[in-house]
């Protein structure tokens, strides 16, 4: 079975959606027009709107044919990145400093496509929960929605995402069990010494030195501390300190990320980074604060519904284009967080166009909606089967 025929029919709308929200992009816990939209939609379809969960998050409720039956989650995120665009689209942002430089634009109308065709249809038994988060991006959306009671007010006993992936062809749809993504920690480390004049060195305690220091004796914790079979990153993003030519700076400070597939490495890599801190502050007898933020878990599949999402792909778009050999990603994903709640899996699908992700000549192939549509509408109809 090729993309479901019904969605086809509708493409060019879900076009036109998907290149509304792109020309209007809202950054993480801001996606009050978007969610608006989606809310407007959902109703239109004859879905039951839930609204504030996380704050902008929509939750659409969709009960099949009969009564009782399973309870499926199907989640898209909704924000933007902090971000210019620099693309020649006639629906390019219109938003200084927002892009959907991401493709959660895509996600959206997908689970728009989705909604509608599932609405119209009815062919399955059970209730659908279309959740659609906010603030994807680094600043906690899932657990907001979480913390809120999204799984206490609407349970769900298996739950799917997707994303798109420049690095794969168009038709191509990449699944597989176990570790898929990092978890990821974010960190800032404040350095404060005592400034003085350029010219005179010895009358300092030079922060911009120790930082120099402590960011390269950070750089052995991965090589000379982690296991080898275990993977980690540990990656220095941004310093930032001084103002002039002569002055020594009494401050500086040195941000980044660390990325690993297992809990116990990212405990020792944030052990080792206040050690070193420490060591370091006593040695140059300055001060170092180190802050350590647990941003995204380990996303893992569960191996029973990565087996649904290779069958359902294999029909969607033939077996050659169905990629189910473990590749876990050192990118981050803050729906490891409903997986951690709520058994699922997570897939990718390729499509034309090689400009990565987070680029800011990042660009969408709408031919993707369909596919990304069909997938999540075939998904709910293979696990509520009609008379199953």
């Amino acid at each position: 079975m090729p993309t479901l025929d019904r969605i086809d029919a509708f493409a060019d709308d879900l076009t036109a959606i998907r290149r509304d929200l792109h020309a209007h992009p809202e950054i993480g816990f801001e996606e009050v027009r978007t969610s608006g939209i989606v809310a407007e939609k959902l109703t239109q379809y004859g879905i039951e709107v839930h609204r504030g969960l996380g704050g902008t998050g929509v939750i659409g409720v969709l009960k099949g044919k009969g009564g009782g039956g399973k309870r499926i989650g199907l989640r898209a995120d909704m924000d933007a990145l902090p971000m210019e665009e620099n693309t020649n689209l006639s629906w390019r942002s219109t938003i200084p400093g927002r892009f959907h430089g991401c493709g959660h634009d895509g996600h959206t109308t997908m689970l728009l496509g989705t909604a509608r065709y599932l609405a119209e249809t009815r062919d399955f038994a059970g209730t659908v929960h279309f959740i659609f988060q906010p603030a994807e991006e680094g600043l906690g959306g899932a657990r907001a929605m979480i913390k809120d009671g999204l799984f206490d007010k609407f349970p769900c006993d298996e739950i799917y995402g997707l994303h798109n992936a420049p690095n794969l062809a168009l038709g191509e749809i990449a699944v597989f069990p176990g570790p898929a993504m990092a978890g990821a920690d974010f960190f800032d480390i404040t350095i404060t010494g005592y400034g003085a004049h350029g010219a005179m060195p010895e009358r300092s305690k030079d922060p911009v030195i120790v930082a120099m220091t402590l960011g390269q004796a950070m750089q052995s914790i991965v090589s000379r501390n982690v296991d080898p079979f275990k993977s980690a990153v540990l990656s220095i993003t941004q310093i930032h300190s001084g103002s002039a030519y002569n002055v020594i700076p009494g401050e500086a400070k040195l941000c980044g990320t660390v990325r690993a597939f297992a809990d116990e490495v990212r405990v020792l890599i944030r052990e080792r980074m206040r050690a070193l801190a420490a060591g370091i502050a006593l040695a140059f007898d300055v001060e170092i604060k180190v802050e350590i933020r647990d941003g995204f878990s380990v996303l893992v599949n569960q191996e029973e519904q990565t087996a649904v999402v290779a069958g359902v792909a294999r029909d969607i778009v033939g077996t050659a284009n169905v990629l189910t050999t473990s590749r876990p990603k050192m990118g981050s994903e803050d729906f490891a967080d409903m997986l951690h709640a709520v058994p699922g899996a997570y897939f990718w699908l390729g499509h034309d166009g090689s400009v990565p992700l987070h680029n800011p000549g990042y660009l969408f192939d709408d031919k993707l909606l369909p596919i990304g549509a069909s997938m999540l509408a075939r998904i709910v109809e293979t696990r509520l089967p009609v008379g199953g």
